[in-house]
C-alpha cells in the first residue's frame, strides 16, 4: 500500500492512457477486460480518475496486448 500512495500520480497516468488507448480503439471497459482477462470492475477501477490503483506487470502486459500499445507508453512520464 505504501508504494502506491507513494507512485500515486504515475498510477493514475497509467490508468488515463489506458483509457485513452481505449476509447482510441473504440473499445468499451468489458470488451477491453474481456482480451486482457481481467474482470470489468478492476479495469474500471485502474481508469478512474484519480484512483492510485497498482497493476502488476503481467496485467500491464496483457492490457498493452490486447490493446496492441507497446507496454513502455503506459511507463512514459512527463517530468
Amino acid at each position: 500500500m505504501r508504494n502506491v500512495l507513494k507512485y500515486k500520480d504515475n498510477f493514475i497516468a497509467i490508468g488515463l492512457k489506458i483509457s485513452y488507448f481505449r476509447r482510441l480503439r473504440g473499445l468499451s471497459q468489458e470488451q477491453l477486460a474481456e482480451r486482457a482477462g481481467i474482470s470489468m470492475g478492476f479495469l474500471s477501477q485502474i481508469e478512474a480518475p484519480g484512483m492510485a490503483i497498482g497493476i502488476s506487470l503481467s496485467t500491464l502486459f496483457a492490457i498493452a496486448e490486447a490493446l496492441e500499445v507497446p507496454a513502455h507508453k503506459f511507463l512514459e512520464f512527463d517530468i
